[in-house]
C-alpha cells in the first residue's frame, strides 16, 4: 500500500496538471496538501506584509474551489501552516508516505524549500509544468537562451515549436488515508480566518468578489469560454492598453498566477477559436504575451539567483532608495495624478492594468530614484495575479537591470497621460474620494 503526498504550490487545478496525474497514477493513498506561509503577516525589510489582504482573499477562493473539486473525487485538500520542510516531513512520517510530488518552481526561495525538504530525508519528485512550451522542446540549451525576447520569439516561431496539448483531469484520485476524517473541518476554519474583515472596492477591473471573477478553476474556465464566445481576442491588441473595465484585457493573469488555469489550456482554446472564427493581430498578441510569460520563466532557468541581486544582470551600481518617497508612492500621494490614481487602484483592489504597472514602476525607479526591489516587493504584496517569474522579470526590465536591449524603460508621464487618460476619467475614478 503506497501512500504519497501531493504538495500543491502554484498549480491549484486538477486538469492539465502532469505532476498531480503522476502522483495519482502511483499512489494507493494520496494526501493533497497546501502549505500556508507562517510568515505571511511578518513585515518585509521594506516595512509591509508580504501577502496583503487581496492576495489572501483570492488565494482562499482558489483553495476552496480546489477542495470542492477534490471532494467530487472523494478526496479533500489539507491546509497546514508552517515551513514545508517541517510540516511535510511530519506528515510523511505520520502516514508513512513514500514521497512528496509537486511542481518545480525555478525561483530561489521555492527551490530552497525543496532542498530543505530533501535534506530532511524526504524523497521529492518535482515536475516542471508551468510554462506554455516544454523546455525540452526549445532549440537551445538553458544557458544559450537569447538575452533579448525578440530573438527568443523569432527563433521559436521560425522553428515552428508548438506547445504540448493540455492534459485532462484524472479519472480518479486515490483516497485519503482512513485516519484523516478530520480534514474537511480543519480546512474550513482557515477560510474564515483569512477572509475576515476584507472589503473589495467595487470599481475594480477584476472584481474577484463576484462569482464570475472568483478564484478557482471553475471560474477560470468559465471566463475563458465567455471571453472567446464574445470574440474578444479579435480586438485584444486594440484594447490591451486600456485602464478601466473587465474587457480591455484578457484578465487571465490571476488564474494563471495561482495555477487554476494553465497556459496550455488557454492556447488550445485560442487555436480552436482561430480555426472557427479566424486569426488576426489580436489573437496573435495573446500568443505573443504567453511567450513573454514563458521567457521570464526560462530566464530563471538560465540565471536563477542573479535575477534577485540588486544589480540584476547589469553592471549598474546598487540602486539608491528614498524611504519617504517610496511610502508616498505606495499610498498614491506623490502628487503625480496618473501615478497616484494607479497606486490607489492597486491598493484598493489588488489589480492594475499592465500599462499602468509599467508607468508606476518607471516613475518609482527613474523619477523617485528608489530601489526597484522595493517596488517588486510591493507588487508581490498587493497583486492578486502576483507571479514570481513575471514580477521579477518585468521590474528588472523597466529598471535596465534585466534583458531590455534599451537598458531600461523610462516612461514620459505626460505622454502616457495624454495617450491613455486624455479625458481624465481614470484619474477622477480613483482620486475623487
Amino acid at each position: 500500500m503506497i501512500t504519497l503526498i501531493y504538495w500543491f504550490r502554484h498549480d491549484l487545478r486538477l486538469s492539465d496538471n502532469a505532476a498531480f496525474l503522476s502522483a495519482c497514477s502511483r499512489a494507493d493513498r494520496l494526501i493533497p496538501v497546501f502549505c500556508h506561509d507562517p510568515d505571511v503577516s511578518i513585515k518585509t525589510i521594506w516595512g509591509f506584509e508580504r501577502m496583503g489582504a487581496h492576495r489572501q482573499q483570492f488565494l482562499a477562493a482558489n483553495l476552496d474551489d480546489l477542495h470542492t473539486h477534490l471532494q467530487s473525487y472523494g478526496s479533500a485538500l489539507l491546509e497546514l501552516t508552517g515551513e514545508p520542510r517541517q510540516v511535510l516531513l511530519d506528515l510523511a512520517r505520520e502516514y508513512d508516505a513514500a514521497a512528496v510530488f509537486c511542481e518545480a518552481i525555478a525561483a530561489p526561495e521555492e527551490e530552497a524549500a525543496l532542498h530543505a525538504l530533501r535534506h530532511q530525508g524526504v524523497q521529492v519528485i518535482a515536475s516542471w509544468q508551468s510554462s506554455l512550451l516544454d523546455p525540452d522542446d526549445l532549440p537551445f540549451a538553458e544557458q544559450e537562451l537569447p538575452d533579448v525576447f525578440t530573438q527568443f520569439r523569432t527563433v521559436i516561431e521560425a522553428a515552428g515549436i508548438k506547445p504540448p496539448r493540455p492534459l485532462g483531469a484524472p479519472e480518479s484520485v486515490p483516497p485519503l488515508p482512513e485516519q484523516m476524517d478530520f480534514l474537511a473541518e480543519h480546512r474550513r476554519s482557515r477560510s474564515v480566518t483569512v477572509c475576515a474583515g476584507h472589503i473589495e472596492d467595487d470599481r475594480s477591473s477584476f472584481p474577484y468578489s463576484k462569482a464570475e471573477f472568483s478564484g478557482g478553476a471553475g471560474a477560470a474556465n468559465a471566463h475563458l469560454q465567455q471571453y472567446l464566445a464574445r470574440k474578444l481576442p479579435h480586438t485584444y491588441k486594440l484594447t490591451r492598453n486600456g485602464l478601466t473595465g473587465t474587457d480591455y484585457s484578457t484578465k487571465f493573469s490571476p488564474w494563471l498566477a495561482s495555477g487554476a488555469l494553465s497556459a496550455r489550456s488557454i492556447h488550445a482554446a485560442l487555436k480552436t477559436f482561430e480555426r472557427e472564427y479566424g486569426a488576426n493581430d489580436g489573437s496573435y498578441w495573446i500568443w505573443f504575451e504567453l511567450l513573454w510569460r514563458d521567457y521570464f520563466r526560462f530566464l530563471h532557468l538560465k540565471y536563477g539567483q542573479r535575477l534577485y541581486a540588486a544589480r540584476g544582470l547589469s553592471d549598474l551600481p546598487v540602486p539608491p532608495h528614498d524611504d519617504e518617497a517610496f511610502i508616498l508612492w505606495c499610498k498614491g500621494e506623490t502628487g503625480e495624478e496618473l501615478v497616484d490614481a494607479g497606486m490607489r487602484e492597486l491598493a484598493m483592489t489588488g489589480y492594475l492594468s499592465n500599462r499602468l504597472r509599467q508607468v508606476v514602476a518607471s516613475y518609482l525607479i527613474h523619477d523617485l530614484a528608489c530601489d526597484w526591489r522595493a517596488g517588486a516587493a510591493w507588487f508581490e504584496s498587493q497583486l492578486i495575479d502576483y507571479d514570481v517569474y513575471s514580477n521579477q522579470g518585468n521590474w528588472l526590465y523597466i529598471s535596465g537591470r534585466g534583458t531590455d536591449p534599451r537598458n531600461g524603460r523610462r516612461f514620459n508621464l505626460q505622454k502616457q497621460t495624454r495617450d491613455h487618460d486624455a479625458d481624465g476619467s481614470y484619474r477622477r475614478r480613483w482620486l475623487s474620494l
